[in-house]
């Protein structure tokens, strides 16, 4: 008989604590103990639901993204749709979206829209009329377009005129793993901050974004741009990221079920945040967007 392993690892440690509840170990942290714990929401901002077009994911069935998604705490998860980045009928792909949201408190649908369709005004007038979704997903690159293209000035003018916030989703897979017949570059940020200046009041969230400078800079100069953090490597990126793009600005992101969810919490505990960065990036930066 094998005698049992203790030498568990760090991480090994992290995993496992994190996995048993994360809103647990991140309020149990030493520096939080003065009084009692304080107890944070954490709210998800970039989920999605429905399988992924190229393999089948762990998570990829709903009722084991949401069961995951309770065990780590995690109390709201804004979900898009893996169906809204290849299929080209959108009304089906919202429906069945919202469908499946109506059936877990948890699940805030957000809706796919193609600027490249025709009736996507349409499409964008059932998101926000009849499904009361709070925001729009895009995925330019998958859908041939790009910020700097007049249907994008157009959507972004109709969706805040709408009053919903705009997630772009600069990547969905790394370019190294794609599928060699549908090879997608991540999209090009750069003519987002102009795009914005065109529209005041816009809200826009990029998703699946693995920041750089100096394009970060740019992008944290321009009001109304948010940022999750599903992508941000290293143990010490998440407080870079806060410091350059501001702590108001950074969310809770975990690209699940992708990503497996503990992976980005587990970043998030090693950061050794403040316990005021904490409550921002774990769900009070949300209500921002929500304003939109």
């Amino acid at each position: 008989m094998n005698e049992p392993n203790f030498n568990l690892n760090r991480r090994d440690l992290l995993t496992a604590a994190v996995t048993v509840s994360a809103a647990t170990v991140l309020n149990s942290k030493p520096v939080y103990s003065e009084t009692a714990a304080p107890q944070f929401k954490i709210v998800d901002t970039n989920v999605s639901l429905f399988q992924w077009p190229f393999r089948r994911l762990p998570l990829d069935e709903k009722e084991a993204l949401v069961n995951k998604l309770r065990s780590l705490g995690i109390t709201e998860a804004w979900a898009g749709s893996f169906e809204g980045i290849l299929h080209r009928d959108i009304t089906g792909v919202n429906q069945r979206l919202a469908d499946a949201c109506e059936q877990h408190s948890e699940l805030i649908p957000i809706g796919s829209i193609n600027p490249e369709l025709p009736g996507w005004e349409d499409d964008l007038d059932e998101c926000v009329n009849k499904h009361n979704m709070p925001g729009i997903r895009l995925h330019p690159n998958y859908h041939s377009y790009t910020l700097d293209d007049s249907r994008f000035t157009e959507f972004l003018k109709r969706s805040t005129a709408a009053g919903v916030f705009v997630q772009v989703a600069a990547s969905m897979e790394d370019t190294r793993t794609q599928h060699p017949k549908l090879q997608v570059p991540d999209v090009d940020l750069s003519p987002l901050p102009e795009a914005m200046k065109s529209v005041p009041g816009a809200t826009v969230q990029i998703l699946n974004y693995n920041s750089r400078p100096p394009l970060l800079a740019k992008l944290a100069a321009t009001p109304g741009v948010f940022f999750e953090i599903s992508r941000v490597d290293g143990t010490d990126g998440i407080a870079k990221l806060l410091k350059s793009a501001s702590p108001d600005r950074v969310m809770v992101g975990t690209h699940a079920p992708f990503f497996i969810p503990e992976s980005v919490l587990i970043r998030i505990l090693e950061s050794n945040l403040s316990k005021d960065d904490l409550r921002l990036l774990l769900s009070d930066n949300v209500k921002q967007l929500l304003k939109a």
